[in-house]
């Protein structure tokens, strides 16, 4: 679906789809760009003495790259007005093979008098949600 047209969205309506592809140089470049150089993204020593599975994924990198589908849909990021998700898993990247998450986002709700909508996102990976309630509101052209 490419329409913004509010009076054309339907509660349900697919309106963007993607898989995302993090690799262990993601990370680091992540890392740079944020500041964020915890090595529990980019050691597995230091990951597994936390008890986590592995190198995991920063998490506003997930949140961030898994918006990024609804701001292609609807044309300019400023029309997202509001992004909320809840951090339920950790991505865990492989060395070799990296991560694949996958995101879609359906129509939650059609607010036609406020001119806005509610996008919620299914994120997932290896078969879990690793965002809860994700959503993102925005307003249409």
């Amino acid at each position: 679906m490419s329409t913004t047209d509010l009076t054309q969205l339907a509660v349900g309506d697919v309106v963007a789809e993607r898989t995302l592809t993090f690799t262990r140089d993601s990370l680091v470049r992540y890392a740079g760009a944020s500041g964020d150089f915890n090595p529990i993204h980019y050691r597995d020593d230091v990951a597994a003495s936390v008890d986590l599975p592995g190198v995991i994924a920063h998490g506003m990198l997930t949140m961030g790259a898994a918006v990024q589908p609804v701001v292609d849909w609807i044309g300019d990021p400023a029309r997202v007005t509001d992004y909320q998700v809840k951090f339920t898993r950790p991505v865990v990247v492989d060395p070799v093979d990296g991560a694949e998450v996958s995101v879609t986002a359906k129509v939650g709700a059609v607010d036609v008098d406020a001119g806005t909508a509610r996008i919620d996102l299914t994120v997932t990976f290896d078969a879990a949600t690793v965002l809860g309630k994700a959503q993102a509101v925005v307003t249409p052209a």
